[in-house]
């Protein structure tokens, strides 16, 4: 960074101040807990985790220094439930991220599928990838494709589960067009995260029970209560 883009002195000791004026909101906020999911407890902790965060980069680039703590951000956590406290409906949004490690041998399967239904090959709608992708998810559900996926030239990537709390199931057709949108994070009732940077936690472990197994083997799937 030049000089002249440098934060001032006076802007960092403005951002120090502005994570102790944090510092006491927060405490405050914790002294005055209605209760485990208090709402005012939250958003100072998100003020406080955004204060640390301004005066950390602050500090960097004024005095290539960085503060001893880490305060996790608000994206690290989902807001205190606040959804009914018996659900009559719920939906289950789930994503799982694959890379096209082997072309060839997902347009085979691709091919062999159309073969088998009659259709044209080669050339037909499996040449392509993404017209082999539609083969293959037409064809099997997407929990085969999880567990098969290496067998169709898939490569797992990060995966998420939320179970999301509603007062009423949705009318038919309601919600086709943009089946992710408009999702109120204070209704995840749980969430699950399956992500390789778990496998960094695994090789920190000396003593690890099961040291063959891939974060994505292993038992990596934890409700999001037990990461708060």
């Amino acid at each position: 960074m030049s000089d002249a883009a440098q934060p001032t002195a006076a802007e960092v000791r403005a951002a120090a101040e502005a994570v102790k004026t944090a510092l006491d909101r927060h405490l405050a906020a914790v002294e005055r807990r209605s209760g485990e999911d208090d709402p005012d407890v939250y958003e100072a902790f998100n003020q406080l985790a955004a204060a640390a965060e301004a005066y950390d980069e602050l500090l960097y680039d004024r005095y290539d220094e960085v503060t001893p703590f880490e305060i996790p951000g608000a994206d690290d956590s989902l807001p205190p439930y606040t959804g009914p406290e018996e659900p009559n409906a719920l939906s289950v949004l789930i994503r799982r991220d694959y890379a096209v490690a082997q072309p060839q041998r997902l347009r085979a399967h691709a091919q062999r599928i159309e073969a088998a239904d009659g259709e044209r090959t080669g050339e037909g709608i499996s040449g392509t990838v993404h017209g082999a992708l539609g083969i293959l998810f037409g064809e099997f559900e997407p929990d085969e494709i999880a567990s098969r996926h290496k067998e169709f030239g898939l490569e797992e990537g990060d995966s998420t589960l939320w179970v999301v709390a509603a007062d009423e199931p949705a009318d038919p057709g309601e919600w086709l067009e943009a089946p992710f949108e408009q999702i109120d994070p204070q209704r995840v009732v749980c969430r699950f995260d399956v992500s390789a940077v778990f496998d960094d936690d695994l090789d920190d472990e000396d003593d690890d029970p099961h040291p063959d197994l891939t974060a994505d083997e292993d038992d990596d799937l934890e409700p999001l209560d037990a990461d708060r």
